[in-house]
This record gives C-alpha cells, structure tokens and sequence, in this order.
C-alpha cells in the first residue's frame, strides 16, 4: 500500500512539473545578427518585416528585414538599412527603440544619449524605411536623461517611455498627446511610476494589444549587478495607465540570452521575441497561452488576444452553421412540396428505377426503406407510375459584417439534393430526399475559415386538411465534420470537428384563387438539436473545445403568390413570396481552454434575431417533357444578409421517355433517354457527393440513323 501511495506522490509532482514546463514559454529558434551594436527590435503588422536598430556611436541605422514566413526569424534577411544618425557628436544621439504608428507611416526612435528625445520621422511608403524622413525630435523636458524604449497604445494618444538615466533607469513615463501619433501636438507628462521595488534597470518595454498587461526586460540583477536577464508581466486594471499595475511574475531568460534589451511579441500574442546584445542574436520563443510569459496566468483568449475577433466569430460560426444546415436541408423539401402544389392538377410527377449500393450499414439500411423496383439487368427501364424523382441544386453567398467583439464572416453554401415521392392521392404524399452540403466561412482577414461538409437524410409528407388547406411536415438527420482553420501571429493552427443533427419542420398552408391568380398564406416552425464533438487543435498557442450543443427554434409567417400564362409549347408560371421569421433559439454556451491549462472559458453565443426572407421564381414546362424551377431568395437578418439561388430539374413522363437513377457506394448517377421525331437523345450526369473532392459530371448525345 504504501509503494501505491509513493507512486500516486511520484505521478502528482511530475504532472505538475510537466504542466509548468509546457505553460511557459518554448524557446524555438534564434537568428544571429552580425551588424553593430543592437538595442532595439520591432515588427510590421503582420510579422513579414522585422526592424532592428544599430548603435556603433557613429553609424547609427534602423536595419529592416523581409520574412519569406510571417514570424519565422529563420527566413529573415536584410532589406533596406537606413541611417539616422543625427548631428551633435560622440553620445549625443544613440538609438534604442523603433515602433511604428498603426498603418507604418511614422517611425518613432528613443535616444539612448544624452539628449533625452524621442525622435519623429515620416515614411512615404508604409513601413519602407528606406522612404523615411526626419521630422523632428521631442525634447521629454527633463522628465528622463535618456529613453531606452517607447511604446503607444493603439490610437496612439498614450506614449509611455522607459528611462535609462543614472538615476531613473527604473521608471516609465507617461504622456498624452492630443492627437495621435503626432507629437507636434499638445503633449502633456501624466505620470511618473518607479518600478525600483520590481527592477534596478529597465531596458525595454512593451504591452499586450489592448494594454491590460505590460511587459518590462532588464539585463540586470534587481541590485544593479549584471546578466539576470528578467522579464515581468505585469497586469494593468486601466488600459495603458501603468499607476494603476500589478505584478503577475517573472520569467527568467538567461538561459538562452546573454543581454536582454527588448522584448517583442507577435501580433495575436503566440509569439516572443528577445533581442539579444551580448549575443547579437532575436531568440523566438512559442507561448502556450497567449500574451503570458509566466505559468498559470493564461486569460480568456477571446478577450485578452488580437486574434479573439476570429476566435469568437469562429464559434459564432460553428454555431450558425449547424442551425444553416437545418434549414438548408428543409428548403429544397419545402420547394419540391411548393411546386406539387402549383401543379397539382396536372400530373407532373417524374417516375424512375433507382438501385441503391451503399457499403455503408447505416446508410444501407436507411435506404431499404425506400420503396424500389428494379430488373436484374443495366437497361434502362421504362417509367413506372409508382414513385416520383426530383432534384435540386442550391448556391448561396453571405456576409456578416465586422462587429466590436467579431470579425467579419464571408460565407459560402452550395448542395444538391435528390428526392422521391409517392403520390397517394391527388394532394396527398409522402417521400424521403438525400442532400449533400458544403459550407466555407472565411472569417476576418488573416486566413482563419471554416468548412464543413454534411449529408442529411429527410422524410416528408403533404397533408391535406380540405381542398385548399394543407400541413406539410419534415423529419431528419444530419451529419457534420468541419475542417477549421485559425491563424494569426504568423501561426496556422487546424481542427476537424464532427456532429450530428436532427431536425422537423411543420408548414400550415391555405390557398386562396381566383382563376390563375393564387395567394397561399402560411405559417411554419423549424426545430433543430445539433451536437457537436470534443476536439483540439493542432499548432501554438492550441485551443481545446469542449462538445457543444445547439439548440435552435423559429416561427415563421408569410405568403406566396403565383400566376399561369399559357403559351402553345410550354407553361410559364411566375410566383414569388415574403416571409418574416422570429428566432426563439436558447444561447449556446461554447466551453475552450488552452491545450496547456486546465482553466476553462465559457461563451454564451446568442442565437436570437429576426429574419426576413423574400423570393422570387418562375417554372417552366415544356409539352415536350422538360421542366425547370429556379428561385432567387435573399435572407436579412440583424447583422446579416445571404443571397441563394435555386435550381431545379423534373421531367413529364410519356411512352417514349426512361431513365434511371442510381446510387452506387459514393457517387449518384442520372441516365435520360427520350426518342424525339426519330433523333435519340441521351443525357447522363454523375455527382461524387461523398467524397474529399466534388466530382460532377455531365453527358449529352444526340444522334439519328438514315
């Protein structure tokens, strides 16, 4: 008993060492830099530049480097160098910082000498410091001797300094300016925090993106000797106002660089970045939880990341897709039962043999279900009057605009579905359909998307209160799996996420003619459940999502109108319609945490808005035997639109017409034969509806015999 005990003991420590190892930074890399004298490190916006300053007291120059990978410090190499050495002599100008304004069209240099200034140049091309020019130094007015780091917030009326002189290298430095980036304009001196009681020596400073954390780096011991090389993460209650600070730890880097003098990270936080004196060299380091140095300090990567617009809109995503698919596995139903019913009086059904070969059990078993008449041999067999075929296929395209809290979402849907129907009377039947869906969501701008494949399976049927009333119901399941994508900071981390759904629908129709003239009124709700699975990420600064639910409800009411006008070869019918539906949905909790920590965060994603939904198509009918139905619909939700356009094929069967469908393990194929005044027409048409890649195929043949 007791070796078990020693060994639950054994297990308990190494799991927290373990742990602790992982949440703290992992150094990845360094790059050697053989120019000078280097104090100063800074990036561009999306990490493909990187800046370093040189300071040899006579050829004082910003060094700027192209990275082939964003973040990558292997594949950098020199770009541009620029010179800004300013007169004056010998120490009198010693740069040791670069930072940029927002768009990289002003560059701002601390002077390590004793001049005490912040220097102020304009660039013609953004971040090409080779089109710089100087404009004019700012005289910190005997706040500070010397400035060894400056910093902004994000619209860049804050600048905070770090000061180096004898008697002030520990403390930060606050100013205002009335306008930002523009130190022209009224710039007033805030405050004065000396952080003697956390560090002897400040060499660099820097802040997370929203500046709730600020990070100082010495090369110094807190006594004042040398080669500590510490880094502090300190937490800020009011964004960017250091009297307002508190330490959350210290990290300790001296086992990878000699002389710490700047600290940098990458845009989403991912990423650190040390630049080395004593070594010449950046060190990259790969942070497990974002903008945390320390072990046990990771925040809710939502709101404490430059990416969390994405990550939010990621899950909103995930969260609207799965109540999309539901709806998009109605629709097509919901028209087919829609055309019926404007063609009812004629019979317009399309009838054919159908073989269904699916390896799949679950599938396979489904599809038995399905009444079928089939020969044993491949010929194509004349038209049954048993059950009924149609298609549809459905392109879609939509945005979300850009919020405060998430970033834009671009979406695109396309699927096809193929159903039967069984006619039991003249307004009444019943029938199953088969959609495959693809949905592609490309959120923000940095390359994060969503794609997500499903295959639903429906049952439906029209039931007719009296002559001009019917209520017509759908019941279904769906499969999910989505591949996701998240990237920011130069790093792409990858997720495949599956789910399962069901779904109903019920429609109460009236009809209301007056010859070819027809209204139909009515009233629908859509349910749905979806779960969603368990998965991780894979890559830096990973995220864990727990399973997720969602639970989705609306009513919808509106009405449709439609007209005939008869010509002698076809019927042409025109009808359009207008729907408001309201979203009675439940909030969604989505639970995720960093793959290091076991600290979890919840999101309540809310589901609820209006919707408006409006229509408009036409059918076709050709006495030949041709049928064509399109719709175009555009949906305006709260902060949303989609446009979708519809388009479906049927056939009039008549003595000298056959066809088949068949579903053969992943693919559907489709062979039409008609014999038209003695030409043979042959059409067929495959659909790979299953498999990693869409395979589409189409064939027409037309031939006689003299």
């Amino acid at each position: 008993m007791k070796n078990i005990y020693k060994i639950h003991y054994i297990v308990f420590f190494l799991a927290l060492f373990f742990s602790k190892a992982i949440a703290e930074p992992t150094f990845v890399q360094s790059k050697s830099i053989d120019i000078g004298f280097y104090l100063g490190l800074t990036f561009n916006n999306d990490g493909t530049k990187m800046y370093t300053v040189e300071s040899d007291k006579s050829s004082d120059a910003v060094v700027e480097y192209i990275l082939t990978t964003a973040y990558d410090i292997s594949t950098a190499t020199v770009n541009n160098t620029k010179v800004v050495h300013r007169s004056g002599g010998v120490n009198k100008f010693v740069p040791s910082q670069v930072v940029f304004n927002n768009d990289g069209t002003k560059m701002f240099i601390s002077n390590h000498a004793g001049e005490n200034t912040i220097d102020y140049w304009s660039l013609s091309t953004a971040f090409d410091i080779s089109t710089a020019t100087f404009n004019e130094a700012f005289e910190l007015d005997g706040q500070e001797q010397r400035a060894n780091s400056v910093a902004f917030n994000n619209n860049g009326t804050r600048m905070i300094v770090a000061g180096a002189g004898n008697m002030s290298q520990h403390r930060i430095h606050e100013y205002s300016l009335s306008t930002g980036f523009d130190l022209s304009s009224t710039v007033t001196h805030l405050n004065t925090e000396d952080l003697i009681s956390f560090q002897n020596h400040i060499d660099g400073v820097t802040f997370n993106y929203d500046g709730t954390k600020m990070y100082t780096i010495t090369h110094m011991n807190k006594d004042g000797t040398e080669a500590q090389d510490l880094m502090n993460q300190f937490k800020l209650t009011t964004p960017y106002d250091v009297s307002t600070l508190s330490l959350e730890g210290t990290y300790t880097v001296s086992s990878v660089s000699g002389d710490s003098r700047e600290v940098v990270f990458s845009n989403d936080g991912s990423k650190m970045f040390i630049i080395d004196d004593d070594n010449d060299k950046v060190h990259e380091f790969n942070l497990s939880c974002n903008w945390s140095v320390i072990d046990g300090a990771c925040d809710d990567p939502i709101t404490t990341s430059d990416g969390g617009k994405d990550i939010l809109s990621s899950i909103e995503s995930q969260t609207a897709t799965a109540k999309q698919i539901a709806i998009q596995a109605s629709t097509p139903v919901l028209n087919r039962m829609y055309w019926l019913r404007r063609h009812r009086t004629s019979d317009q059904l399309s009838n054919q043999n159908i073989k269904f070969n699916f390896p799949n059990k679950t599938i396979a078993s489904l599809a038995k279900v399905i009444p079928i008449s089939e020969k044993s041999n491949n010929t194509l067999n004349k038209l049954s009057d048993s059950w009924s075929f149609w298609s549809e296929g459905s392109v879609s395209f939509g945005r979300t605009g850009d919020t405060s809290s998430s970033a834009s979402k671009d979406i695109n849907s396309n699927g096809i579905t193929i159903g039967m129907d069984k006619k039991i009377s003249e307004n009444k039947l019943y029938g199953y359909a088969l959609r495959f869906g693809n949905d592609e969501v490309d959120i923000g701008s940095s390359g994060t998307s969503l794609d997500t494949e499903s295959f639903s399976l429906s049952l439906y049927g029209t039931f007719p209160h009296d002559e001009e009333r019917f209520t017509e119901s759908i019941i279904g399941i769906s499969t999910l799996k989505t591949d996701h994508v998240r990237v920011g900071g130069g790093n792409r981390r990858t997720g495949e996420r599956d789910g399962v759904q069901v779904f109903g629908s019920v429609n109460y129709v009236t009809k209301y003619k007056k010859n070819n003239f027809v209204i139909d009124p009515n009233i629908r709700i859509d349910l749905s459940y979806t779960e969603l699975s368990k998965y991780r990420e894979k890559g830096v600064a990973a995220l864990v999502y727990n399973k997720q639910t969602v639970e989705t409800g609306m009513v919808s009411t509106g009405f449709t109108i439609s007209d005939i006008l008869d010509f002698d070869t076809f019927t042409f019918k025109s009808y359009g319609g207008l729907e408001l539906g309201l979203d009675f949905s439940p909030s969604s909790d989505a639970t995720y945490r960093y793959l290091s920590e076991t600290t979890e965060y919840t999101k309540a994603i809310d589901q609820d808005s209006k919707n408006l939904r409006a229509n408009i198509g036409f059918d076709l009918i050709n006495e030949n035997g041709l049928s064509i139905m399109t719709i175009y619909e555009r949906n305006q939700s709260d902060n949303s639109h989609s446009d979708t356009l519809y388009l479906g094929f049927g056939y009039i069967p008549d003595d000298n017409s056959e066809y088949a469908l068949t579903f053969d393990n992943d693919k559907a194929s489709l062979n039409y034969n008609r014999d038209l005044n003695g030409f043979d027409i042959k059409m067929s048409s495959n659909y790979n509806f299953m498999g990693e890649i869409p395979d589409y195929g189409a064939n027409l043949e037309i031939s006689n015999k003299f």
